[in-house]
């Protein structure tokens, strides 16, 4: 995390205070459950609450502890005890230093997806909005960065919310997988805990039990949830990239806003840069970066090795932290989005009516021409305006060959631009529904 990509809410899921609290109220409710099983005194647990439940944990000392014992939990007991008293003896009673650790972590994710899936929503309102504002604004659709057939600029915002939408989907389902809670002891056998305090552990943390655990919360769990958010970057990024296209000065329909006082080139004063775009596409690979140790941490030794520890102490801070950063900026980049219609309309324009070549080539064939002829009919009148030699529309009507086909007004009726956008509605409808 660097506090250029961080914003507070999310860095505070991470931060070694919050994990410590998080840690100690797993132990706390644990000392519940193990109190009305009767196997530590109610008195010691309810002074485990009473000395701890509001302390500032002592980060450095937590340190200072760890650089001696060389392990974190055992540090962190170390110092709860000097905060507890005596009592503390009854705190761990049968837990492994991973019911601890998987538990937080799951803890953590949960409420990071919590904030990313409320980003998620702003994403969202904000293409919903801009979509139903340009939804007959017509623009040109290209394949494979070539103009194709006309669209609508809102269609482009609605592909991205249909798209964002099965991303929140997702990351419901990613947040589901992750919220586990495994209070099983060593090798995860249930040998020296009641499988009861996992239960009253896993509800007082808003989780629900790991089926079964092997001292550690199986990782796939966590490789679908990075994966996911993985998914999502790459969602951003898509949308990211088609700005930058869009903003190009050759295409130029549409542009990052560009707010009083800023500059886009320490050299050009003429310069409007799409920075926030290329900024989520650098973002977008960093949140990626995280999937393949993800997935390589489901492969643990045994019942469990401590290979995926380092990973995730850097993965779960950096992925979700940067992924936030990303949603939100791009919130703003859509709802600030500058649109140009003219200059779309200028770019449907430009290649002289060869974006209605279709409609040209199926109507020939609607009048009885095989569909090979038709093709070379209307490519050898398109190439010469594909090489900047005529209009298109006028040398179909001087083509011999298409008027034993098609009439002169048979002709113009194939480069009615509405014809395109006819079916806007019924797919706002099946992306939006009938608002």
């Amino acid at each position: 995390m660097i506090p250029r990509y961080t914003r507070p809410e999310m860095a505070s899921i991470w931060e070694p205070q919050t994990r410590f609290k998080i840690w100690f109220e797993i132990e706390a409710h644990a000392a519940d459950a193990l109190a009305e099983l009767g196997t530590i005194p109610k008195q010691a647990a309810k002074t485990v609450w009473d000395k701890a439940r509001s302390a500032t944990f002592d980060v450095a000392r937590i340190d200072e502890i760890e650089r001696e014992t060389k392990h974190d939990v055992i540090a962190f007991l170390t110092h709860l005890a000097e905060i507890v008293g005596p009592e503390a003896r009854f705190v761990h009673q049968g837990m492994t230093s991973s019911d601890v650790l998987d538990t937080c972590l799951n803890v953590q994710l949960t409420r990071a997806a919590d904030l990313l899936l409320a980003d998620l929503d702003k994403v969202l309102a904000a293409l919903k909005k801009r979509a139903f504002e340009h939804k007959m604004t017509p623009t040109i659709g290209r394949s494979h960065g070539i103009h194709a057939e006309p669209v609508t600029f809102g269609l482009k915002l609605a592909y991205a919310y249909a798209e964002f939408s099965r991303a929140k989907e997702r990351l419901i389902a990613a947040r589901k997988e992750v919220a586990t809670c495994a209070i099983s002891g060593a090798v995860g056998t249930f040998a020296q805990i009641d499988p009861r305090v996992e239960e009253h552990v896993a509800k007082a943390m808003g989780l629900v039990p790991e089926p079964i655990s092997t001292q550690v919360i199986p990782r796939d769990r966590h490789a679908m949830y990075f994966s996911t958010l993985g998914v999502i970057a790459s969602s951003v990024e898509r949308f990211a990239v088609e700005i930058r296209h869009m903003q190009r000065t050759e295409v130029l329909e549409a542009e990052e806003f560009f707010s009083e006082g800023q500059k886009g080139s320490s050299a050009m004063p003429h310069k409007r840069n799409p920075v926030l775009s290329e900024n989520l596409t650098g973002l977008s690979r960093m949140v990626r970066a995280y999937v393949t140790p993800a997935l390589e941490n489901v492969v643990l030794w045994h019942e469990r090795d401590i290979s995926h520890s380092s990973a995730e102490r850097m993965m779960g801070p950096d992925a979700t932290v940067t992924l936030d950063f990303a949603l939100v900026r791009l919130a703003g980049l859509i709802d600030k989005l500058l649109v140009y219609p003219a200059n779309m309309q200028k770019n449907l324009d430009r290649l002289g009516g060869l974006i209605h070549s279709q409609r040209v080539m199926l109507a020939l064939t609607q009048k009885g021409a095989s569909r090979e002829d038709a093709y070379k009919l209307v490519q050898r009148n398109a190439m010469p305006v594909w090489r900047g030699e005529g209009d298109f529309l006028q040398l179909l009507k001087k083509d011999t060959e298409v008027k034993k086909y098609l009439t002169d007004a048979e002709i113009e009726e194939q480069f009615d631009l509405g014809y395109h956008l006819k079916h806007v509605d019924t797919i706002f409808k099946r992306v939006f529904g009938e608002s």
